[in-house]
């Protein structure tokens, strides 16, 4: 799905802010926004842009850009499951380096005559709209953790 309508989806999340994580109602991991969308782009490069790769490039730079690609919403889903904040966000850096990856890979195959500046350029800018997203994931936990941590400090607190 190389299209330009696509940014509006994207941009409509990030003009939001990381404040707004989930789908109204459930707190499934189907609800979490930058799992679903981490999902859709992987599902996009597997679909749309590793076949442009020469057959050549199957059991390598298509395989590395597969597993990467695929590695972001697993290992947001694998953190999110575990139910911890300090694992989540321990995913979620692991899910960070797989966008390094790939970013890396959508370089090289562009740099390598695979795919045009045009593709690489949608699947990078794309990319980084993720970036963001999942860095405001971040923050969003350990917001969180820090604020369940506290102490509450009151005089009440200290009456007997």
């Amino acid at each position: 799905m190389v299209s330009g309508d696509v940014g509006y989806q994207w941009t409509r999340y990030l003009e939001i802010g990381p404040e707004v994580l989930m789908d109204k109602g459930s707190r499934s991991l189907e609800t979490l926004v930058v799992w679903q969308r981490s999902l859709d782009y992987a599902v996009d490069v597997c679909e749309s842009l590793i076949p442009l790769l020469p057959p050549e490039e199957k059991w390598a730079l298509a395989s590395q850009l597969r597993r990467a690609v695929q590695s972001i919403p697993a290992n947001i889903a694998e953190g999110y499951g575990r139910y911890n904040y300090q694992e989540t966000i321990h995913f979620c850096y692991i899910a960070r380096g797989s966008m390094a990856e790939t970013k890396t890979f959508l370089i090289m195959a562009h740099r390598l005559g695979y795919i045009s500046k045009k593709d690489e350029d949608v699947y990078l800018n794309r990319l980084m709209e993720l970036w963001k997203m999942l860095n405001g994931f971040i923050r969003h936990l350990r917001k969180q953790k820090a604020q369940i941590n506290e102490i509450p400090e009151s005089d009440e607190d200290y009456l007997a």
